[in-house]
């Protein structure tokens, strides 16, 4: 008999398992060879794409003292979250996806899964602190240097950071989403060479509103008022230009390419991760009918979102474009190249 390969393919005594010798294990979908190395390239692509692309934009927020600001400092904290998705989230669940089992033992399981959902958490409360600052930026252009210094930037990224970390550790290890259900999940659900979230219906919704549906709800509202705000602006920037007053005209500009860049980096977020939150919270009313493979490929696109903000960043904002060039051809190295002017316009 050929233990190896009745591993790999189904047999007439049953079907394929992770662990064949435990008494508890999960049922394993086996992907054909060459269908499993398609996978691996793919996820491995976008991982090393992600981590690239939110290292580089790490680099030019550190490395150029102009881009010192609350503004980009947000921006920087939320590339540290997308660079921990792709170095250290996506591996794991690459291997998750292609294999269909977890090989990687319980503990990194909870430890795996906590990070993602701090991350997740984290990248949003970002958002929503995105929009805060990009409320007073538009609406109250001449106390935004007040109210949004880098030590209150500093205050958002550690409550950011703080609370998803409570928020996702929590909920793991102390098994706040099966409260309440333990009984059917240990006796319908759980079994070895298994890592995935499990949640009660009340679990979900509760987790679903606080994680998904509050911060949205406040970064969409405040990004409806600066919209409003900003359409009363365009006349009196249409005024100024006439009276001669360029400095405000681009000033104004300026500040409004910056907020239509975060919208947009807000809108791929929330339409990326949306399919994952509505089938977290609907699944436990629907009596977990909804398919793993689903819930696989909804965990993904929520994932390639990471992979996108740079290259929201290259495509509308000129400073980091011309700051990738320095970065890519090592001029960074050069004496004072820190001190470089990202703004200037060279056309």
């Amino acid at each position: 008999m050929d233990l190896n390969n009745s591993s790999w393919t189904r047999t007439d005594r049953g079907p394929v398992l992770c662990f064949g010798l435990s008494n508890n294990s999960c049922e394993r979908f086996v992907y054909p060879s060459e269908i499993q190395i398609l996978l691996y390239l793919f996820f491995s692509a976008i991982a090393l794409t992600t981590v690239c692309g939110n290292l580089l934009v790490i680099v030019a927020i550190i490395h150029f003292k102009q881009l010192h600001t609350p503004t980009n400092y947000l921006i920087l904290s939320l590339a540290v979250a997308d660079l921990l998705i792709g170095g250290f989230v996506m591996p794991p669940s690459m291997l998750r996806s292609v294999e269909t089992c977890w090989y990687l033992g319980d503990m990194f399981c909870k430890i795996h899964s906590s990070v993602d959902i701090m991350l997740c958490i984290t990248s949003l409360l970002h958002i929503s602190f995105i929009s805060i600052d990009r409320y007073y930026a538009v609406c109250h252009p001449l106390q935004y240097q007040n109210k949004i210094t880098p030590p209150i930037s500093l205050i958002m990224i550690s409550l950011s950071w703080g609370l998803a970390a409570f928020v996702g550790f929590s909920m793991v290890f102390l098994q706040l989403n099966i409260l309440g259900g333990e009984e059917f999940y240990f006796d319908n659900v759980a079994c070895k060479g298994a890592c995935i979230i499990f949640q009660t219906a009340a679990a979900s919704t509760i987790s679903s509103f606080l994680a998904f549906g509050l911060p949205t709800i406040i970064a969409v509202s405040i990004y409806l008022k600066i919209l409003l705000v900003a359409r009363r602006q365009s006349k009196s920037i249409q005024h100024s230009a006439h009276l001669g007053k360029k400095n405000c005209v681009s000033i104004n500009k300026t500040e409004g390419k910056a907020t239509k860049t975060l919208a947009i980096i807000m809108g791929v977020f929330i339409v990326s991760i949306s399919p994952f939150f509505f089938c977290n919270l609907v699944d436990p009313f629907l009596e977990y009918t909804i398919p793993p493979t689903v819930f696989d490929v909804f965990l993904w696109i929520g994932y390639f979102n990471s992979l996108c903000n740079p290259f929201v960043y290259a495509f509308f904002y000129r400073w980091f474009r011309k700051a990738l060039r320095i970065i890519l051809l090592a001029k960074i190295f050069q004496v004072n190249s820190s001190q470089t002017n990202l703004m200037e316009r060279r056309d």
